[in-house]
């Protein structure tokens, strides 16, 4: 719990103090997924994802107790996080909101041998950003980055950059009316409607 509290402090510059990580949003659904975990692994699996399921409500942050999380995991904001059963994300990884680490689908999955890992395994000293879609059972080697929005489905090799398709910006085309001028609205609470005009 220590060493998660100094990589917050580390790892995020609005924390200031070492009192102020401990509030971090996301240390409770880091530490309450080491201890279901524990229990998973000895076959309480009903209170284990009693206690997940506790974390998820507490945080947005979603953990299935059988996933194999590594030291020092930063998960920073931390909203819409999802990490799934056969997930193993490294030592030293960063993730930001929104990220998911599932699989591809119980469709393909059911087809799997039993006991086979459906979910990413993430490398050391990787960082995951916002918005990060990660499928399959690939691997993700160290060092690597994976940018917001992007969508991995293969093998990303150690220190590779993957990145999202960025946002392009086009002039609009002079065909193209653009939005409807402020001034063809009723002002509000006339209760005029558009077809009243």
């Amino acid at each position: 719990m220590l060493e998660d509290i100094d990589t917050t402090l580390a790892r995020d510059p609005s924390i200031a103090s070492w009192a102020e990580a401990v509030f971090h949003s996301a240390l409770p659904a880091v530490w309450i997924h080491r201890v279901a975990h524990h229990l998973y692994g000895r076959r309480h699996r009903t209170a284990a994802r009693v206690l997940t399921s506790c974390a998820r409500v507490l945080t947005g942050i979603e953990i299935h107790p059988g996933a194999r999380v590594g030291r020092r995991l930063f998960i920073d904001h931390g909203t819409g996080v999802v990490i799934g059963e056969t997930a193993v994300p490294g030592d030293d990884v960063t993730i930001y909101q929104q990220v998911t680490l599932g699989a591809v689908g119980w469709w393909r999955d059911t087809l799997r041998p039993s006991g086979d890992r459906r979910h990413p395994k993430v490398g050391d000293r990787v960082t995951l950003g916002v918005n990060a879609t990660v499928l399959g059972p690939l691997a993700i080697g160290d060092d690597a980055l994976t940018g917001a929005h992007a969508l991995v489905l293969d093998d990303v090799a150690p220190g590779h950059r993957i990145m999202g398709e960025p946002t392009v910006a086009r002039p609009r085309k002079k065909s193209d009316p653009g939005p409807t001028a402020p001034e063809e609205y009723p002002p509000a609470g006339s209760g005029r409607r558009l077809a009243d005009k």
